[in-house]
Order: C-alpha cells, then structure tokens, then sequence
C-alpha cells in the first residue's frame, strides 16, 4: 500500500497533513504585513534552481518548510488591503473549504460517471447565473478556467451559428453573397468581429485560434469615456456588409480591463437584433453587477445578448479558476458537440457536461460558488462588490484633491486611473517616470498598482477589489506613490534614462529590485 495516496486507509495522514498546511499559512498571513516581499527575478531564480527535485525531502514538515520560504514568503498576497493592482480578489473562505474537497474527491465533471451530483450542481449553477443574467428556461453553459476561455468558446459558438445561417440561406438582407450552400472555407475568411479598443485582449487571440483573417477584429469607436458608441457600431457592420464582409458577433464590454466602463448593452444590443448578429457581452469584470443591491441598472440589456462572460473569480470573490460561459438558447451549446463512444456516446440517456464543453478533465468549480452561496449569500457577494465600486470613488476624491496628482476620469466601476506628476513635469517625461515609479513600489513590496496605456499616454491604476481596503490604505498608497516619485526625480533621476522607452526603464528597474 502506498502511504501517500489518499484513501481509507490514510485518512489520518492526511488530516494531520491538512492541519499542519493549514497552520503554515495560517502562520505566514498573520505575520505578513505587506502584498510582497519584493525579491526579483534573480534572487528567486536561484533558490528555485537549488531545489533538488529528485531527492525527496521524506516528511510533510520538511516540505512545507521549503515550500513556506520558496513560495509563501515571496507569494503576492492578495488579501493584503494595499494590493491594488489587477483583478484579484480576496477569497471567500467557504470557497476554500470546497477547493479542499474538490481536490481529495477528484471528481472531473466531464461526464455523468465521473461526477454525478457534481454535475447537477454545476448546471443549476448555470441556471442560477443565468436567471441573475435574465435569460430565460432555454439558456445554459458551462464553467470554464477563465475569461479567457469564456469568450473564445462565446465566439466560437458565434463562428458555428454564422456559418450555419450561411450553409442554409438564414442571413439577414444586405449580406452580399452569404447564399445558401456556401463553404465554410469561403466563409471564414469573409467573417468580421466587431469589438472597441477596450476589449480584451482574448478577442484578438480568439479570432486568431478560430481560423478568421488576420483583421478580422474590427474597431468600433467609443466616447470620450471608452463606452462602445452604437451609431458607430451600426455604421461599421453597414461599411462590413458593403464590402461584402459578414459581422459575425458584436463584443460588449461590460467592464472594461482599464477604464471599468460598461458599454450600453440595451442599444447595443438592439443594433445586433436589427442585423442579426450574435451578441456577445465580456462580464468577466461587471458581473458582480448581477448580485448588486444598488448598480444592477449597468447591466440593463444583457438578457439580450446570446452570450455572457462571468468570471466569479473575480467579482464574486473565488479563488482562481471559477468561471462560465452563459448562452441564452442551449441549442448553440449543441453545435460544437463532439461524441466518443468510450466517453459520451450520442445514444446516453445522463447528463454529459463534455457534450458542451472545451475541456474534457475538468475541476468541480462550481462547488466553491455553491458553497459560497449557501453559507453567505447572494446578497452578501453584492454587498462587497458595491463596496469596492464606493472605494473607488473614494479614491476618485483623494486623488483629484491632491496638487500633485491627475485622474483621467470618475470611475464607473472600481478601477482609477491617474498619474503622479507635479504642476512642472512635462507629459512626455511623466510617461517615462511612471513606469520606474510603478516597479519602484513592487521593488519594494508594501503596496502594488498597476500600469497602463491610454491613448498614448502612461497612467497608473487602483484596481480595488478587496472590501476590506479602507479610506486610510488609500492614503497610505497615495503618500507611498508621492514619495517614490519625488524620490526617484529628486535624488535619483538619471538623464539617460529619461530619454528611454518606458518599458526600457521599468524592466530595468523590475530586474534589479532587491536582486
């Protein structure tokens, strides 16, 4: 028998190895003070490469104290109330006690055998989420590992039904030469997508693992605040049709990675029914929206769309990866259906989840929203979404008080977006300092933001999404961002380095941190 296998027989082992994992990081949060330890890349490099991996350390002690100084105490936490950076969350602690049991179990919800309830607690929290989304008894889904995943399979359902309408004639007036019987080999290259600058990057990637043109995403304009402009939007798919290309699927944002604009999805929305284009809405961000007490309104139109992003490991607070994509009408999830007689043969009479996912092997992540939801509650997830979204018009105030600060805009979600530059700093220098700025807080580990690029400007951002993040940590930042900047013009600004390229000076300075 092998003693480190879990089963009957080693239940104790591993009870005592889960109490003393639990207690080393319990440990490591109760000391840690700061998001990061702001070791660089050199440093952990070398005491990664010093590991040994074919001389087992023998005992669970001996491992967990390697691991404790390789991992925990250069892991970036994101609990810690001055991480500001991406779209991490703190996570809810039901939603780990369920990772703990989906791990032992094992279960993989690819097919009724592998996973029973496992599956019907994933498709009724599919039906949860979309009764949230207001879709109606047709829709469905599946989780998937990230947004990412979400809307290329979103797209991807979009390419089949376009192409089918194709095959049998059902295209809307207008669509030069989309007659039936056309080829598919014809079609792909003709198909077109139509999404904002704001988008997210997984747009681009998907049409490019979907077989479509190399511009295939096409540009629509926004307003000055970075929401999709539905006249626009109606002119683009008119220029599209008159070049004899086909709009395969409209992208709205609802959420957006850097402004955290919503798109206004109801007219959107009414355009895509006008043209008979598939509607696809990225969530990913905005959907803690669904379970807001106070901004739900956002979110008016998306029971309109034909496909809807939710990254729950985002807004509602899982641990990574929880995610789905929702469809309004099932039959769309049937169409990329692939049967295998060893796995899900066409004649099962049981629920198969593979039948309609990408993934075969697949984690039981739904359990954690579910245990989630039945120890907290929806409301409660709503709760700490509105309170980050106040935060961040908090922070909005602190900043646009401050002489020594800009802010590009009041935010609509949770994220800001501003510089540090004082009254004499030229903009083109500004956009050199800030990206030093920026790796200078990593390099130092007490607080991380993140970067960006906005119409060819560099800004820095707050992405709040930890409920627990007060008004004084905001200042706290705010005063550490101060410091850094007057520091590094001040004391440290090298000349050279001032006629660099950003990424030039932040790569730099991100290699060398505590190196």
């Amino acid at each position: 028998m092998y003693p480190h296998l879990f089963g009957r027989h080693t239940v104790d082992a591993y009870v005592s190895s889960i109490d003393q994992t639990a207690a080393r990081l319990a440990d490591r949060v109760r000391t840690v003070r700061q998001p990061y330890s702001g070791a660089g890349v050199a440093t952990l490099q070398a005491m990664v490469d010093r590991v040994d991996l074919d001389t087992p350390l023998g005992t669970t002690g001996a491992v967990l104290d390697e691991i404790g100084a390789l991992y925990l105490d250069h892991a970036v936490w994101f609990h810690e109330p001055t991480y500001l950076a991406h779209l991490n969350c703190p996570v809810a602690i039901p939603a780990l006690s369920a990772e703990l049991l989906l791990a032992a179990v094992n279960s993989s919800v690819d097919t009724w055998d592998q996973s029973t309830s496992g599956t019907l607690i994933e498709r009724r929290m599919v039906d949860w989420t979309a009764q949230r989304i207001g879709f109606g008894p047709t829709a469905d889904g599946v989780f998937t590992s990230g947004g990412t995943q979400s809307n290329l399979h979103g797209l991807l359902l979009a390419r089949e039904d376009r192409l089918a309408r194709s095959a049998d004639g059902g295209h809307p007036p207008g669509d030069r030469g989309a007659a039936a019987g056309i080829s598919r080999d014809a079609v792909l290259p003709r198909l077109r997508i139509l999404a904002t600058g704001e988008s997210h990057f997984s747009v681009g990637k998907s049409a490019r693992l979907l077989g479509l043109a190399a511009d295939a995403v096409v540009p629509v304009a926004t307003d000055d605040t970075g929401r999709m402009d539905p006249g626009a939007l109606r002119a683009a798919i008119d220029l599209l049709r008159a070049q004899a290309l086909i709009p395969m699927a409209v992208v709205a944002t609802a959420g957006t990675t850097d402004r955290g604009c919503v798109d206004p999805l109801a007219a959107i929305s009414q355009v895509c029914r006008e043209y008979a284009v598939w509607l696809h809405v990225d969530a990913a961000y905005g959907c803690g929206l669904l379970v807001s007490g106070r901004r739900r309104a956002l979110l008016d139109g998306i029971e309109r769309a034909d496909s809807v992003t939710v990254d729950f490991h985002k807004s509602f607070f899982q641990p990574v990866s929880c995610s789905a994509i929702v469809v309004r009408e099932a039959a769309a999830m049937r169409r990329i259906a692939v049967h295998a007689d060893y796995l899900n043969p066409r004649t099962a009479t049981v629920p198969n989840q593979v039948d309609k996912s990408l993934q075969t092997t697949r984690r039981f992540d739904a359990l954690k929203l579910w245990l989630t939801l039945r120890t907290i509650g929806a409301q409660q997830l709503g709760e700490m979404f509105d309170r980050v979204v106040d935060l961040a018009a908090v922070a909005y105030d602190e900043l646009t008080a401050q002489e020594d600060f800009e802010v590009a805009m009041r935010p609509v979600l949770s994220t800001v977006l501003f510089r540090y530059r004082p009254g004499w700093l030229p903009e083109a220098d500004c956009d050199r300092l800030l990206p030093r700025l920026r790796a200078r807080l990593f390099g130092d580990g007490a607080a991380i933001i993140a970067g960006t690029t906005i119409d060819g400007h560099y800004w820095l951002k707050f992405t709040l999404l930890n409920p627990n993040t007060t008004v004084e940590d905001l200042r706290t930042v705010i005063d550490l961002i101060r410091r850094a900047g007057a520091e590094l013009l001040d004391a440290e600004w090298d000349p050279a380095l001032l006629s660099a390229p950003p990424t030039a000076i932040a790569t730099e300075v991100g290699a060398n941190a505590h190196a």
